[in-house]
C-alpha cells in the first residue's frame, strides 16, 4: 500500500487503542493460567494474532469476542505444537514463545517467522535456556530464528546480557512454572520499563519474583501457578507516541485520550521528551492535550524508550538547533535497524542527520516533499506520515501497510483530525 501525505493541520481528539505489550502479556498470561481467563479490550492487530496463535499452538483454547478474549490456559500443561509456530512480524512473540516451548514435557516445538523475525537474534534467550535445563538450538546456527525447542527448562542459575528486554520478560514469564527455583543475573539491561510491566502482570496473577533495585539480579521460586486474567488492557503509549508528537508541529493541537500516567509502560516519558522540546502539554481527565510550541533541540537518552526513536528522530527535524538522541543502541535491533532506517528515509525529505553507533544527531530545518520507504516497519511508516503533515509538498510512503502490526486504524485516525491522506489500496 502506498499513502500519499499532503500538508495538514491537526485538530481534534484520538482514542489511543489498546497495548500491543500488555496485550502479549495477557495472552501469554491466560494461556499458562488454568481455568478460563477474560481479556477485556485486547489490541487486535497482526501482532497481537501472532500471540493468539502462537499460544493456541501451544495448547491454550481462545474464543474471540467483540473487544473481549476468553482464554481456557492450560496450567502450565502445555501441547507439543502439532506444525511449525509462526509469528509472522512478532518479534515479542517469539520471546515469549520460546520461552514456553521449553515448559513442554515432552516432543519437540519449531517456532519461525517473517524475513525480519528471521533477522532477530535469539542466541542469548536460547543460551539463558539451556543454562536451566532446556535445549533450544537455531536452525542456521546464528542465534537467529528458526528455533528448535527439544527439552524442557527445569531451574538453575543463568546469566544474560539483555540487549533487549524482551530475553528476560520471556524468563520471568516462564520460569515460575520451571520444576526449581532459578536465579538470573543480568549485568545488562535494556528497556528497563518492559522488565517492570512484566513484573506488575505477575504481581497481578500471583506470581512470585523476587530482584534487587537495579534489576540485574532476580530469584524465581518454581513450581508457581498463575491466576486467570480478568482485567482490561490499558492503551498504547507507544501507538501514542505519533499523535501526542503529532501535537507538538505547527498549527497543531492533538488531545490523545484513554492513556493512563501510572502504567508502567516506559514510552510515557514521550511526553517528558515533547516538554523538554518545548511543546504545551496538559494532562487532565480527559487526556493527554498537546499543542504547538518553539520547538527546540536538546539531548533524549532513549534507552528506555527504543520505540519512541522513530517518531522523536522525525520530530526534531522541525526543532530548531540540534537535537541528539542517545543510547538507544538496541534501536538497531527492532524490525529494522531503525536508527539507519529514519536516517536514509528522513534525509530523502531533506533533514540533515549524522548517525551514531547507538543514536542519532539531528539538525532542525525545512523538509521538503518525496518518496519514501516504509521498511515494513509499522514505527517508521507512522513517523514519517506524521512529519508529512508539516511538509508543503505531498510525501508518498511505499509499503504502508505494515501500520497493521500495532496500529489498523492509524490512517482513519490521522484523517480525523484533518489529515490528507490518500491510500492506492484502502
Amino acid at each position: 500500500m502506498n499513502l500519499t501525505i499532503a500538508q495538514s493541520t491537526l485538530h481534534g481528539t484520538v482514542v489511543v487503542p489498546a497495548s500491543k505489550s500488555h496485550t502479549i502479556r495477557a495472552v501469554v498470561a491466560a494461556a499458562l493460567a488454568g481455568g478460563e481467563s477474560v481479556i477485556d479490550t485486547p489490541l487486535e492487530s497482526a501482532d497481537a494474532r501472532a500471540a493468539r496463535h502462537a499460544y493456541a499452538m501451544l495448547g491454550a483454547e481462545i474464543a474471540v469476542e467483540p473487544r473481549r478474549w476468553r482464554v481456557q490456559g492450560t496450567n502450565g500443561c502445555l501441547k507439543t505444537p502439532d506444525d511449525v509456530i509462526n509469528v509472522a512480524n512478532s518479534g515479542t512473540t517469539m520471546r515469549m514463545a520460546l520461552g514456553s516451548a521449553a515448559l513442554l514435557d515432552s516432543g519437540a516445538a519449531v517456532l519461525t517467522g517473517d524475513a525480519q523475525v528471521r533477522r532477530r537474534p535469539c542466541g542469548p534467550l536460547a543460551a539463558a535456556l539451556n543454562a536451566l535445563g532446556a535445549q533450544v538450538r537455531s536452525t542456521r546456527n546464528n542465534g537467529c530464528p528458526p528455533m528448535v525447542v527439544t527439552g524442557k527448562m527445569r531451574g538453575g542459575e543463568a546469566e544474560i546480557e539483555a540487549v533487549t528486554s524482551q530475553y528476560v520478560s520471556s524468563l520471568l514469564m516462564n520460569a515460575p512454572l520451571a520444576e526449581a527455583d532459578t536465579r538470573l543475573r543480568v549485568p545488562l539491561l535494556n528497556e528497563k520499563p518492559y522488565v517492570v510491566m512484566t513484573l506488575d502482570w505477575l504481581e497481578r496473577q500471583g506470581v512470585r519474583v523476587s530482584h534487587n533495585e537495579d534489576l540485574s539480579e532476580f530469584h524465581i521460586p518454581g513450581a508457581q501457578r498463575y491466576q486467570p486474567v480478568n482485567r482490561p488492557v490499558p492503551a498504547d503509549f507507544s501507538s501514542a507516541t505519533f499523535f501526542l508528537a503529532a501535537g507538538a508541529l505547527p498549527g497543531n493541537d492533538v488531545c490523545c485520550r484513554g492513556l493512563d500516567m501510572n502504567d508502567p509502560q516506559g514510552d510515557k516519558e514521550v511526553v517528558t521528551y515533547l516538554r523538554a522540546m518545548g511543546a504545551e502539554v496538559t494532562e487532565s481527565a480527559d487526556g493527554i492535550v498537546v499543542r504547538a510550541g518553539t520547538l527546540r533541540g536538546c539531548e533524549l537518552d532513549l534507552n528506555a524508550t527504543p520505540d519512541a526513536l522513530p517518531m522523536m528522530a522525525a520530530l526534531a527535524c522541525f526543532a530548531e538547533g540540534v537535537t541528539r538522541l542517545v543510547n538507544v543502541p538496541q534501536a538497531r535491533l527492532k524490525e529494522t535497524d531503525r536508527i539507519r532506517v529514519m536516517h536514509e528515509e528522513l534525509e530523502k525529505l531533506g533533514a540533515r542527520i549524522t548517525e551514531l553507533e547507538d543514536g542519532m544527531v539531528i539538525e532542525g530545518g525545512a523538509l521538503h516533499g518525496g518518496t519514501v520507504a516504509g521498511h515494513d516497519d509499522h514505527r517508521v511508516v507512522m513517523a514519517l506520515a506524521v512529519a508529512a503533515t508539516a511538509i508543503p509538498e505531498d510525501v508518498v510512503i511505499h509499503g504502508a501497510e505494515a501500520v497493521n502490526v500495532t496500529y489498523p486504524g492509524f490512517v482513519d485516525d490521522l484523517a480525523s483530525l484533518g489529515g490528507v491522506a490518500a491510500c492506492d489500496a484502502c
